[in-house]
């Protein structure tokens, strides 16, 4: 018996650590980074218009106020210190106001100041520049190959408002953040990326620990803690020779039983969720150089490269050699 085991026999709490490991496995998979930051400073009254995109969004207000509109969301209004993700990069709109014309957000003219930080001033020379607002927004990349399921069921946009209560530590990390938009220090803008990142994550951990609005099977799944095993080695190792046999024996089950309880939490069979995890992981070795079908093939668990484009085509609906040529085409726009 190893120490941990021998540990974990004596610890009442054994089961929910485990559980809270299972959750922070899965995150971490997600590998949220920042692609490129831009630090706005505009003088009302100004409106910006942001297209859909395949990154998310992330928006902080410095300084002043904003309006933020979503189609089909409540229109919010953004004070200094508050934060929106929105993660999977819907359309919408930061204005000064209601009623106000918004410009599409690549019609702005950005200043360089270091590599993936910008700087847009839009400013009244005539204004005092208290009246400014000040905004730093991200665009965001979300790897979500191990997490789609719990990505595609995060809301529209996710506020750090109503985490401040939960996540006292966050009170610190917002007030460093306005004061870095205030004052044009050397390295403000990698400091402010970086604790944007930090907001991005806490905010989607926030969300993760409320029960995700109670929407998904997969954190019902990993609250569990014997199927948060399997579901924890599944994403860590999805090219491994899996059958059920080998999964119910991780969750210390007999076949029967596993899959009856796997399919009623997560809504599917474990082979299937296992194709999918895959098909996703395989979606994102193919967008890299230097990839081949036969090798991502291999790597996740597949012999016959036919199968493996049969079962690819099926879940992602091309081919996987049609889907690393979009790919490569659009990285090169």
């Amino acid at each position: 018996m190893n120490c941990a085991s021998f540990t974990d026999m004596f610890d009442p709490n054994a089961e929910m650590h485990e559980s809270h490991d299972a959750v922070s496995e899965v995150l971490l998979g997600m590998r949220l980074r920042g692609a490129n930051y831009w630090r706005l400073r505009l003088t009302p009254p100004f409106g910006v218009n942001f297209t859909a995109s395949d990154d998310a969004r992330f928006h902080f207000i410095g300084q002043g106020k904003a309006l933020l509109l979503l189609p089909d969301v409540a229109p919010r209004i953004m004070s200094a210190g508050d934060a929106v993700l929105i993660p999977r990069g819907h359309p919408h709109q930061i204005l000064s106001g209601p009623r106000v014309a918004a410009r599409d957000f690549d019609r702005f003219t950005p200043e360089p100041v270091c590599q993936a930080f910008s700087e847009i001033r839009e400013c009244d020379d005539a204004a005092c520049r208290s009246t400014d607002t000040t905004i730093l927004t991200g665009a965001m990349e979300l790897d979500l190959a191990t997490v789609h399921p719990l990505v595609a069921l995060m809301p529209e946009a996710m506020s750090v408002g109503a985490l401040l209560d939960s996540q006292p530590e966050m009170h610190a990390i917002l007030a460093a953040m306005e004061i870095e938009m205030q004052w044009d220090r050397p390295g403000s803008a990698g400091i402010l990326a970086r604790l944007a990142d930090v907001i991005a994550a806490l905010i989607i951990r926030g969300w993760v620990e409320c029960g995700c609005d109670n929407a998904s099977g997969v954190i019902t799944a990993l609250r569990d803690p014997r199927l948060a095993r399997v579901l924890v080695e599944l994403h860590r190792d999805p090219g491994r020779d899996w059958d059920v046999a080998m999964m119910a024996g991780l969750m210390g089950a007999s076949r029967s039983m596993f899959s009856d309880r796997f399919v009623d939490v997560l809504g599917v069979s474990p082979l299937r969720y296992l194709t999918d995890l895959r098909m996703r992981v395989a979606a994102q070795l193919l967008e890299q150089e230097g990839t081949s079908v036969m090798s991502v093939a291999f790597r996740l668990g597949y012999s016959s490269q036919a199968a493996f484009t049969r079962a690819f085509k099926r879940v992602i609906g091309t081919s996987p050699a049609a889907h690393r040529r979009s790919a490569r085409q659009q990285s090169t726009i």
